[in-house]
């Protein structure tokens, strides 16, 4: 009786065994499988472009002048969502390619293309009687390479 339990005990520790070394071997063939897969090929133009990404300047003091808040309306933000453009407020006197330079610097993104627009200043009332007046400044509305992402809320 005894003789007989301890032959079925090896069978089934034989059993669970090959079972446990079927499953290892399976486990490496999909290793090695995933080894074998071919990379990416990379050529030296692909490798430059990716070194470009990351490579603007440090922003400086002019930058944070020429540029001086993004403008958050609901069609600003369909427009970021949707076309990959971001609206800003910018000094009255600076032009398209110091726009473009400076918010490259500061938000280390790149720039496709910049359109700028004067908003003119609006007189107000307060009620019937007190008379005012919005001030005007100049917008630019930069339109981000695609693919690249900007956060304009960070905190």
């Amino acid at each position: 009786m005894a003789e007989e339990k301890k032959e079925t005990v090896k069978k089934t520790v034989k059993k669970t065994s090959a079972k446990k070394e079927a499953e290892a071997e399976a486990k490496v063939e999909e290793v090695v499988e995933e080894k074998k897969a071919p990379a990416k090929k990379t050529t030296k133009k692909a490798e430059k472009k990716e070194e470009s990404k990351a490579s603007f300047p440090a922003p400086t003091r002019h930058d944070y002048d020429v540029i001086y808040a993004p403008i958050i309306t609901e069609k600003s933000m369909a427009e970021l969502q949707n076309a990959n453009k971001v609206t800003v407020k910018v000094n009255a006197n600076a032009n398209k390619t110091e726009i473009k330079h400076a918010f490259e610097h500061l938000y280390q993104v790149k720039v496709d293309k910049v359109h700028i627009t004067n908003v003119r200043a609006k007189s107000t009332t307060r009620g019937s009687r007190y008379l005012g007046k919005i001030s005007g400044y100049k917008k630019a509305v930069l339109t981000i390479h695609e693919g690249s992402a900007i956060d304009l809320f960070k905190e």
